[in-house]
């Protein structure tokens, strides 16, 4: 599943080829995502100019003129591509946004998971979708204290807790497990007994692998690619995500796998306490 740093690398590759340009048409050929396209709201967006291509959390947002943003939520499998003017539609691809030069942006998902909605750009923090979503992890409101005063309390696991999004937003399986690593706290670990000097390091940890996922252009295991279609790489350089059985690089340990609320979790019992 795409997260933060794919979304931003996705966000980053498409400014260059949609802001400014207009979006004249939408053709939906299969509707039935996660939940029904609103063919007639999209349709009731054009023309429009595309002023900005934003993001919150996991969501990609194309700020179009006359108040209106598009939401897209890529799912499992969803992929967003430029493509050239006459392209061929290829099997799994369900909508296309056609801008005024003819170039496509070509919406792809094999398991149709993904979002595609209609918003209100000055209604956009108290959207459904949105309104309930923590900080972002690379602004200032991530802080140790904000998310210390959110686990007060609470007997989840840190990692299931980090994921959740209502903490911190962007922090998916992978980003989880590295980070736990990174600020050596175990992963079965009581979010609400986590000290503060913990909670410094964990933030600190959160922002350091984000920011190198970013730069490696995200993760890449199956599916991800930006609008130019450019895989990822950061999966070329998890400390203990993917690594069960392997030594850890740090203490020599070995690493090892579990699961936690249906997802795959690694960890390194000599480094993460």
């Amino acid at each position: 599943m795409p997260e933060l740093p794919e979304v931003e690398t996705l966000r980053r590759s498409l400014v260059g080829h949609l802001v400014g340009h207009r979006l004249v048409a939408v053709t939906v050929r299969e509707a039935r995502l996660r939940e029904e396209v609103d063919r007639d709201g999209l349709a009731a967006c054009c023309p429009a100019t595309i002023k900005a291509v934003g993001r919150r959390a996991k969501y990609l947002l194309l700020h179009l003129d006359r108040d209106r943003t598009l939401l897209f939520h890529l799912g499992m499998s969803g992929r967003l591509v430029v493509e050239p003017p006459g392209a061929a539609w290829a099997r799994h691809d369900h909508l296309r946004l056609w801008l005024d030069d003819g170039r496509l942006l070509t919406y792809h998902d094999p398991r149709r998971f993904g979002r595609l909605v209609v918003a209100t750009t000055s209604g956009l923090a108290d959207h459904p979708l949105l309104a309930h979503l923590g900080p972002e992890p690379l602004g200032p409101d991530l802080t140790a204290a904000n998310l210390a005063r959110a686990a007060a309390g609470r007997s989840r696991p840190i990692k299931p807790f980090l994921m959740d999004g209502r903490g911190v937003v962007g922090v998916g399986n992978i980003y989880a497990c590295e980070s736990l690593f990174m600020a050596g706290i175990h992963p079965a670990t009581a979010a609400g007994r986590i000290r503060p000097v913990r909670w410094e390091r964990l933030v600190a940890a959160i922002q350091t692998v984000l920011a190198a996922a970013i730069a490696a252009g995200g993760t890449t295991l199956r599916d991800f690619a930006d609008a130019d279609g450019r895989g990822g790489l950061y999966q070329l350089h998890t400390r203990v995500y993917g690594h069960a059985g392997e030594p850890c690089q740090r203490c020599g340990r070995t690493i090892r796998h579990t699961v936690q609320t249906g997802r795959a979790t690694f960890y390194c019992p000599g480094c993460q306490h």
